[in-house]
């Protein structure tokens, strides 16, 4: 587009009948001083089947900013996984 072109605004545009929510929470892991980085490397890796490049930056961001959303989701998806890192001693929650 030029500048000032001129623009034709009578061409229709959909517009959006109705608004869907969406119910989307975060699960997101704690620092702790107990744990180490390839623990909860290997823990993002086989839980939320995160790539290694994906669980090593997540564990930088825990380490250094205290937590890190490591996957977003519904409430139903996001608890098993979220006690399956606990139980593997590390802390996390779901989070609206």
């Amino acid at each position: 587009m030029q500048p000032f072109e001129e623009i034709d605004w009578s061409t229709s545009v959909d517009v959006l009948d109705e608004v869907v929510e969406t119910d989307v929470h975060n699960l997101v892991v704690f620092n702790d001083d107990v744990n180490t980085f390839d623990h909860v490397i290997d823990t993002l890796i086989d839980v939320c089947k995160h790539t290694p490049e994906q669980a090593e930056q997540c564990t930088l961001l825990i380490h250094y900013k205290g937590k890190c959303t490591v996957k977003n989701g519904s409430w139903e998806e996001l608890v098993p996984l979220r006690n399956e890192i606990c139980r593997r001693g590390i802390s996390a929650e779901v989070l609206n």
